[in-house]
């Protein structure tokens, strides 16, 4: 009964199902702005799937491959941009 368990809780443990590496989003195509100003997006355009996510927001951890993350750190710089 035990081994069942810690089956279960080990279970919520496992990564996102899904290739985490995909580009389907196009993300390696913006991989430059790694370590830019975050005002730098302002002035670009992105399509409706695209996720902001900055310090201390929560986010779901459904799995779209066509989805555009772009995360910001508390520098106020891009910190990762991926696809998910």
């Amino acid at each position: 009964m035990r081994w069942c368990l810690v089956i279960v809780v080990l279970a919520g443990c496992a990564p996102p199902v899904g290739d985490t590496q995909s580009d389907d989003c196009g993300a390696n195509g913006l991989a430059w702005l790694v370590g830019e100003p975050e005002s730098l997006l302002a002035a670009m355009t992105f399509v409706d799937t695209t996720r902001f996510i900055g310090p201390g927001d929560a986010v779901t951890m459904d799995f779209n491959a066509e989805r555009l993350n772009i995360v910001t750190g508390k520098d106020g710089r891009i910190a990762r941009v991926y696809c998910g």
